[in-house]
């Protein structure tokens, strides 16, 4: 695993608090509802308005929970700056709009969330930016993909749901001696397993409503980058201005919440990670036992995960809390697998306190046809699992229970 300095500090990051200024009034941090703010003078909005003076003018424009959730975010991922967005599609679609031009092209994994492919290859279409589509595990395939007019390389840290892990400095020297940006959506790992700035990404993006809220109660995105170069200080411009502009921004109340929130997320993360390995492991013992029903067992921290080697080099702790499973049954099986009652809820999103499953067949992949789903390796039998941090003897037994309903 990498340094092993980062578990302290994002344990230090998480416990700070989120209002400096809050400490004379209480421990909590307070919630700012207000939409609009107090102008001493015409100056004053000026300055406010221009960003040449600290402070707070109109909510669309930022808050001071929008603040305090953007420099944990931003301290987070070992970035200089973080804008926080209504959601993680949200940031997504801000980083790509602060770097894509019509006439530009853009290249994505082809193992992409569906709605961030669909983003590119639908809606930035119309706007006359292209895309090629690439298997971004394979540096080569990329490197095959770039063109002139490449401006971004946009991938996952890790694929949903086949857990694929790119290698992140590889891609992020390929994109920049073609003069692109590398942007890594870090969502399936979290900033406590994978801080993708550190191997050379120029924006990180992540929907906080996964696991750095972790409660189920927000939809949140941040957009993370650096600005010790002039060309990240003028992308920082961009990215600020057209939050701004588009309406990108998140209200004070939920960005209060994942505040709170992400003030345990080295607890949760390191619980749920460990779970994560239990899980795999309970797993894959069973795998070869035809009578389980298991036929595959897919996590990054298993040695026979193709991955396996550069999540290790590139993961500050554990391998992820996602583990995916297939069962030979198909479709069928994961039918008797939900309704055996388990106490895993089929909630198709991930980075809750307690375990979920998903089917990709029918949930993220449902708009792809079976042969597309085939040829990603998405079998109807799939599962993918979000382990949570229930005592691991809980989430085993009911797993057990659930795979002999499946048979």
């Amino acid at each position: 695993m990498n340094d092993p300095q980062q578990h302290r500090t994002i344990d230090d990051v998480c416990s700070q608090p989120a209002v400096q200024e809050a400490k004379s009034l209480g421990l909590a941090s307070p919630i700012y509802p207000s939409s609009v703010y107090h102008c001493s003078t015409t100056d004053e909005a000026d300055a406010l308005l221009a960003g040449t003076l600290a402070g707070y003018i109109y909510g669309r424009e930022g808050h001071p929970n929008a603040s305090a959730l953007a420099r944990r975010c931003a301290e987070l991922h070992g970035c200089d700056e973080a804008q926080v967005c209504g959601s993680g599609m949200a940031a997504i679609g801000l980083a790509l709009l602060a770097e894509v031009s019509a006439g530009d092209h853009v290249v994505i994994s082809d193992q992409l969330y569906g709605r961030t492919t669909q983003l590119v290859s639908l809606q930035l279409a119309r706007l006359g930016v292209t895309s090629t589509a690439v298997d971004a595990t394979d540096p080569t395939a990329v490197a095959a993909a770039l063109r002139e007019n490449t401006r971004v390389v946009l991938v996952e840290t890790i694929s949903n749901p086949l857990l694929r892990v790119v290698d992140v400095r590889s891609l992020a020297e390929l994109a920049h001696a073609r003069g692109a940006v590398l942007v890594v959506d870090n969502t399936l790992a979290c900033p406590a397993v994978c801080r993708p700035a550190d191997f050379g990404a120029d924006i990180v993006v992540e929907s906080l409503t996964k696991l750095v809220n972790g409660h189920s109660d927000v939809l949140l995105g941040v957009v993370c980058t650096n600005t010790e170069s002039p060309a990240g200080c003028q992308r920082w411009s961009r990215i600020k201005s057209l939050a701004a502009i588009w309406g990108f921004t998140a209200s004070p109340f939920e960005c209060w919440l994942a505040h709170r929130g992400s003030s345990t997320l080295a607890l949760r993360a390191d619980r749920s990670c460990d779970n994560a390995g239990t899980v795999a492991r309970w797993l894959d013992a069973r795998r070869t036992d035809s009578a389980s029903g298991i036929s595959e067992v897919i996590y990054p921290g298993l040695a026979t995960h193709a991955d396996h080697a550069v999540a290790q080099a590139q993961f500050t702790r554990h391998a992820g809390y996602v583990v995916t499973f297939t069962l030979s049954g198909g479709r069928a099986s994961v039918d008797r697998f939900i309704a055996a009652g388990s106490g895993i809820p089929f909630c198709p999103s991930f980075g809750d306190l307690t375990t979920t499953l998903s089917h990709p067949e029918s949930t993220s992949h449902r708009g792809y046809s079976p042969a597309e789903r085939e040829a990603l390796g998405i079998a109807p039998g799939m599962i993918r699992l979000s382990v949570g941090i229930e005592s691991p003897d809980t989430i085993v037994a009911r797993l057990a229970e659930a795979l002999a309903a499946a048979r």
